[in-house]
């Protein structure tokens, strides 16, 4: 049994939680290690019982707090070696005995937790999602996506739980405020997912299996909890889903806690 949980999730920070019950993973730490630990403790969990911080890319919405988690709780952090290069002075210093290495593309095990990532379409230097597996169980986490690949399909299909950005409403975004180099940069193929697109991807992996969807990452400025839901919650009727009868759909707010979720 896998458990699951956002513990903060959107354009302003992300910190995710994995759990087999011996192995414990934070996926992300881009808010303060003050307001981690605090999010781990409200689920009765304990930070200094982690054992490891995944780090998908080096944007600081990802990596605020992982340096201050990782020399409080001598924590290893995993990343790419990209990755690694690109974050390494804002983490500040991190004990050689702590800093992991893994090559995109690969798996590994923690634990009782096999990991494998997989590239993702964004504007940094190799960003990541990550598969986890526990015997037959697979949850997936995929944020921060330009565009829909092929081979990012096949990453997603199989999960029983997966957590996907819906970052934006087009149109909340194209008559927003942001200057238009901005808009440009989250429309293009390495920026952020629509709540259209993720609408479209959850249905897809709906009909093919999967059960249980967050939906992560929303912008503050261009898009809204209940709009990303009805999204894709008519995406989903359109393939004759019905979310809470057939699917678990939830939004993972930007500023609280989700609920538990076991898979």
């Amino acid at each position: 049994m896998i458990k699951f949980c956002s513990l903060f999730s959107g354009s302003s920070g992300n910190a995710l939680y994995i759990s087999s019950g011996k192995t414990n993973i934070l996926i992300d730490a881009g808010v303060s290690a003050k307001r981690i630990i605090q999010a781990l403790e409200s689920i009765g969990e304990n930070a200094s019982e982690l054992s490891a911080v995944l780090v998908s890319h080096e944007h600081t919405d990802h990596t605020r707090g992982a340096g201050i988690i990782s020399r409080k709780f001598d924590i290893p952090i995993y990343a790419n070696e990209n990755t690694w290069m690109c974050m390494e002075k804002q983490l500040g210093n991190i004990g050689i005995n702590n800093r992991r290495c893994f090559n995109t593309g690969t798996e590994f095990e923690l634990g009782d937790i096999s990991i494998k990532t997989f590239p993702i379409p964004h504007d940094a230097s190799e960003p990541v999602g990550f598969n986890f597996f526990l015997k037959n169980t697979k949850v997936t986490t995929a944020t921060d996506i330009g565009h829909i690949t092929k081979s990012l399909l096949e990453s997603l299909y199989g999960s029983q739980l997966i957590l996907l950005e819906a970052n934006h409403d087009i149109e909340m975004l194209k008559v927003g405020p942001y200057p238009w180099n901005l808009k440009r940069r989250i429309l293009g193929d390495s920026g952020h997912l629509s709540n259209e697109m993720a609408g479209k991807v959850v249905a897809y992996l709906a009909e093919n299996g999967t059960s249980k969807f967050f939906l992560g990452h929303l912008s503050r400025e261009n898009n809204f909890p209940e709009l990303a839901y009805q999204t894709v919650l008519n995406a989903l009727a359109e393939k004759n889903i019905c979310a809470g009868r057939d699917v678990m759909l939830s939004v993972a707010l930007r500023d609280r806690t989700s609920d538990v979720v076991e898979v």
